[in-house]
């Protein structure tokens, strides 16, 4: 597929080919925002476009090329050396960038070692390293609303705890696969548990309903990341690699939560530092509603999370909400009176359901919507 220039009312360049087909076609980069580029190899295009305005965001490139473009008017933020991250990256994360080198063990990935490269800064106080996690959050936002931009999502919420092999994780899997073939983008906390079997779900989609039966045998063999995150991510990976081409889902985990790896089966993982901002982020990007799973105190903060704007209408028509296992949201963790009592005779009324079991979250889903 031939790349495309930026559209006038999108001015980001975030990948070489935009880059090349943008110089290409318009002959200028004035007022172009260019993230995470490496333009090292483009200082003839560099010597030679107006770059009047623009920005580049961690762009590595020749001296010379920089000397000429700030020389023009423009805005250039080298890129920082030493960061196990891009914080001005244009893209969402794959699975395969978060655990490079996992062969060596999960330690050696790209995951573990942002994550041990936040605890040192958390407990330095470093303003500055504040401030790059802030710009690769704010960054890693602007991917996640390009990615999504017009897509149905539906948001899958449920315990990290939930283990491969059982069949609480079973029936999420199958809701994540039954959600994609009905077109919707299935979205999690990108996470273990019932986060992983939503988007092993959504993954299996494009196959034959066989291969999730085959894939869950293979993975109950790893059925925690406790002890060995690497054992349990080289089955998820050993899966993707039995079948190849799965089908499309979001992940969105926090390095906040480090001790949960997020899970290989979401194609995008938008990993963030700030946990509030992910839990919003999650929360409002799922347009099309939200499913609650058996969780704990994750999950009950995400119900209310999600309730609050759909109480005082703040994003617009309230979205649905559907909670799973009857005894566990009015017995165990009785979150669905309170809810219900919150939605009474507002607008978000009609757009809350308790179902006992997983296989009738689609229809709820559907009965909520029309």
């Amino acid at each position: 597929m031939p790349a495309h220039a930026a559209h006038h009312n999108d001015r980001e360049i975030e990948t070489l080919e935009e880059f090349d087909a943008t110089v290409a076609a318009r002959r200028t980069l004035a007022g172009f925002r260019v993230q995470a580029v490496d333009l090292t190899d483009r200082t003839r295009e560099l010597l030679t476009t107006d770059t009047a305005g623009a920005v580049f965001l961690g762009c590595p490139m020749r001296e010379d090329a920089a000397a000429k473009i700030r020389t023009d008017g423009a805005v250039v933020f080298p890129p920082v050396p030493g960061l196990p991250f891009d914080p001005y990256r244009g893209l969402v994360y794959s699975p395969d960038e978060l655990f490079a080198s996992l062969s060596d063990g999960y330690e050696a990935t790209p995951d573990a070692r942002a994550y041990a490269w936040f605890q040192q800064t958390k407990a330095d106080g470093d303003i500055y390293a504040s401030m790059l996690r802030a710009v690769h959050d704010d960054s890693l936002s602007d991917a996640l609303d390009e990615l999504l931009s017009g897509a149905r999502v539906v948001g899958v919420m449920g315990g990290h705890a939930m283990g491969r092999g059982t069949q609480a994780y079973e029936g999420a899997a199958r809701l994540g696969r039954e959600l994609a073939r009905a077109g919707f983008t299935v979205a999690t906390g990108g996470g273990p548990g019932a986060m992983e079997a939503a988007n092993l779900g959504a993954y299996a989609a494009p196959h034959d309903d066989e291969m999730l039966a085959d894939a869950l045998r293979l993975l109950a063999k790893a059925p925690t990341f406790t002890p060995s995150i690497t054992e349990w991510a080289a089955a998820a990976f050993e899966v993707r690699s039995r079948w190849p081409k799965g089908g499309r889902s979001v992940g969105i985990p926090t390095w906040f939560y480090g001790h949960e790896p997020p899970n290989p089966f979401a194609s995008h993982l938008a990993k963030y530092f700030a946990n509030a901002t992910r839990e919003d982020g999650l929360l409002a990007r799922s347009n099309a509603g939200v499913v609650f799973l058996p969780g704990a105190a994750g999950t009950v903060q995400e119900i209310f999370d999600n309730a609050t704007p759909n109480y005082y209408e703040s994003r617009g028509e309230p979205t649905p909400m559907v909670l799973v296992d009857r005894t566990h949201w009015t017995e165990k963790l009785p979150a669905w009176p309170l809810l219900k009592s919150l939605a009474r005779e507002r607008s978000m009324e009609s757009r809350i359901a308790l179902v006992d079991r997983i296989e009738e979250a689609p229809e709820a889903l559907k009965r909520l919507s029309d």
